[in-house]
């Protein structure tokens, strides 16, 4: 076999592991019907709810009235998207009624992960009132994700877990307003219409830590300062030591001859 022959037979399996990797119906039964880490807010008053856990994932429920499918993905820095990696997939009609992922197949709807997207399919089309729950995961102390659904959202971070403080703790976007119920820290928005939803928060024991870096970091920036301004003073007495900086005047011998 020649070398044109075998990186054909290499592409040819790539493409083969690529396709079963990302194609229509790469999430397995498990994953879909998984318990998810906590029970999901089914009750919320919110169009979306979501619940960050320790483990950087998160618990999604999103109302999905008027809709009869919803594409989930996340955003690469290029502009691109890729399909998110779903689980623990649960659809509740309007009754309370409960569907596992792979009952909401079973019942006439889908879920299909291409390269780009993920797309749940609901049953019957059009459901009124129909809530789509998922896990997934996020990254540490930042959650990001785009918005799927417009109207009002809550975020509930872990606890201990905080927004306060500038730089450290951020929340887009703006018109929020937070609040601490148990130790947790609750950011709710009226009416989110944006691209996506992005929070940046840190453990309040994080804080000591913070005010340690400023200090030395202000230690350090004021040695550098006063070292700096000292070695200037020590190059300015050694030139004059040296002569470089005296000054020499110019004898005024009056007008050239003729001229005066």
């Amino acid at each position: 076999m020649n070398r044109r022959h075998l990186l054909a037979l290499v592409s040819l399996a790539l493409l083969s592991l690529t396709a079963g990797c990302f194609g229509p119906g790469a999430i397995s039964s498990e994953q879909l019907d998984q318990e998810p880490a906590e029970p999901y807010e089914w009750d919320t008053t919110r169009d979306v709810h979501i619940a960050i856990q320790t483990d950087s994932s998160f618990r999604g429920v999103y109302n999905v009235s008027e809709r009869d499918s919803i594409e989930l993905f996340r955003r690469d820095g290029f502009g691109g998207r890729n399909p998110l990696n779903v689980r623990a997939v649960r659809y509740r009609y309007p009754n309370g009624t409960v569907l596992t992922g792979s009952e909401l197949e079973a019942r006439g709807g889908g879920i299909d992960r291409t390269r780009e997207v993920v797309t749940v399919t609901f049953p019957n089309g059009t459901t009124e009132g129909g809530q789509l729950a998922f896990t997934a995961g996020a990254t540490p102390k930042r959650f990001s994700l785009p918005v799927f659904v417009e109207g009002s959202y809550e975020v509930v971070l872990p606890p201990d877990r905080r927004v306060d403080l500038p730089v450290f703790g951020t929340v887009s976007p703006r018109g929020s307003t937070a609040e601490t119920i148990d130790g947790q820290t609750h950011i709710r928005w009226e009416e989110v219409t944006s691209r996506g939803v992005t929070v940046q928060y840190y453990l309040q024991r994080d804080i000591p830590i913070f005010g340690a870096i400023a200090a030395v970091s202000l230690i350090i920036g004021f040695g550098g300062a006063f070292y700096y301004k000292r070695q200037i003073e020590e190059l300015r007495e050694l030139r004059e030591e040296m002569g470089l900086d005296v000054e020499v005047e110019e004898k005024d011998d009056g007008p050239p001859p003729g001229m005066g």
